[in-house]
């Protein structure tokens, strides 16, 4: 009988040859199986029954052509995907991502993912994701309309408020959710609000959703802090991206204390020591749609520096919220060297193994973000159970569940990593929680 450790390095290593050239959907899978050989040890039963194996296997891979027409009346063709990763807890549940990076691996990572942050939750939700390799950059409203309806025309037939229920991601915020839910209706001729998350709050949406991930990752970091006996009032922080993950995180932390000097987009990073300014920031990229360093222009007191540069910048702590494998070892090293002290993930798997490793070996508390940014898909899940009852709920009570939920799921991951003797170890607690409450759902189930 070969070691589990052995047999761990067997899934690892037949998930590559089985999928191949989709490497961050191999670093997604290593990342988690590695830290799950205490779990198998204390529970055989998922070894027999191959639940690893079988999480590692999507229930379904759907790839469609997606014809529309631009602003000129040329036809451009681009490549749509949904991965349900995992139903064992509930319909599929993730987001859509439009971004010309968007691949089979890159979705399959992203759900993956999705299945353990889902999990976490604790919401009867399983775990997918979608999108497609269209830019939203630079298009006209009438030609995201068009790819949105063309998108949708193919997707359609394989949503359900009870079969699979997308949301945004990159890319893909309430303008396109409209369209997409706009179409939707259209073809099916049915106002099914649940079918969609991200709506907006006129018309089924969920107050906080905007807010909720960037909100729900200051709360994971808070409980960390806490854990540690600090807290966030008075800490100097970095933040990279400034989509809506990152807006929101600069705000809720100021509103807790904080003073964030600096955060990033794909062309610069925006350096402002006296603070960096929300409503600026909020006007230039969700109003203007302008690049951050347009930033400097209003505000004198800052300087643009080079995307990278932004982690080299003196913190206590980082919020990456970008995307996945922004922070390398050596922006690792520089944050270490300038006194950081905590990291959470605000994006998907936006640390690379190398400088988590760099960070836990200097003891700077690390939060991953299946479980740090879980916040925007607990939100989700709070506005579908708002459709369901035909209900609308206040921004207080809303952001009253968030941050409960954000506190629950702190607690069980730092129980869990306790647990299996590792205190402190975020990575090992969060992979650890959301897998065994998916085993269990598998086991009960049966071999389906």
């Amino acid at each position: 009988m070969p070691t589990i450790r052995a047999r761990i390095d067997q899934i690892i290593e037949d998930v590559i040859r089985r999928n191949r050239g989709e490497t961050e959907f191999h670093q997604a899978v290593r990342e988690v199986a590695e830290s799950l050989e205490p779990v198998l040890r204390k529970h055989p039963e998922y070894a027999e029954h191959k639940i690893i194996e079988r999480i590692c296997e999507p229930e379904r891979q759907i790839i469609f052509r997606v014809p529309w027409e631009d602003d000129r009346g040329e036809v451009q063709i681009n490549r749509g995907f949904r991965v349900g990763f995992n139903s064992a807890l509930g319909p599929y549940k993730g987001g859509l991502r439009f971004h010309p990076s968007v691949y089979l691996g890159i979705i399959k990572f992203l759900g993956f993912e999705q299945v353990f942050k889902n999990a976490i939750t604790g919401m009867p939700i399983g775990g997918a994701k979608g999108g497609a390799d269209f830019d939203p950059k630079g298009k006209s409203d009438g030609e995201v309309m068009r790819f949105c309806q063309s998108f949708m025309t193919e997707l359609y037939r394989h949503l359900g408020e009870i079969t699979d229920v997308p949301a945004g991601d990159i890319g893909v915020g309430t303008r396109e959710i409209g369209y997409l839910f706009g179409q939707y209706k259209r073809i099916t001729n049915r106002y099914e609000s649940g079918v969609l998350t991200g709506k907006g709050p006129h018309w089924g949406g969920a107050l906080v959703r905007r807010e909720a991930t960037g909100y729900g990752l200051v709360y994971f970091a808070d409980e960390m802090l806490k854990a540690r006996g600090e807290a966030i009032d008075g800490k100097t922080c970095v933040v990279s991206g400034s989509g809506n993950v990152a807006i929101y995180a600069i705000q809720k932390l100021q509103m807790l204390g904080a003073k964030v000097i600096a955060c990033s987009d794909s062309d610069s990073a925006v350096l402002d020591p006296a603070g960096i300014n929300v409503d600026t920031l909020i006007k230039l990229k969700e109003v203007e749609r302008k690049r951050l360093r347009h930033y400097a222009e209003v505000h004198p007191t800052a300087r643009c520096l080079e995307p990278r540069a932004l982690w080299t910048i003196s913190c206590e702590m980082a919020l990456p919220c970008a995307t996945q494998n922004e922070l390398h070892a050596e922006d690792a090293r520089n944050l270490i060297a300038n006194g950081c002290t905590l990291v959470a993930e605000g994006a998907n798997m936006p640390t690379t193994p190398a400088a988590i490793r760099l960070l836990s070996e200097a003891q700077v508390a690390f939060g991953p973000g299946k479980a740090a940014n879980a916040g925007g898909v607990a939100t989700s899940a709070l506005e579908m159970q708002q459709n369901a009852s035909r209900d609308a709920w206040t921004f207080e009570y809303t952001e009253r569940r968030l941050h409960e939920i954000m506190r629950r799921i702190h607690h069980d991951c730092h129980e869990a990593a306790s647990e299996f003797g590792t205190p402190g170890n975020y990575v090992l607690g969060a992979n650890i929680v959301g897998f065994r409450r998916v085993a269990e759902a598998m086991l009960a189930f049966g071999l389906i």
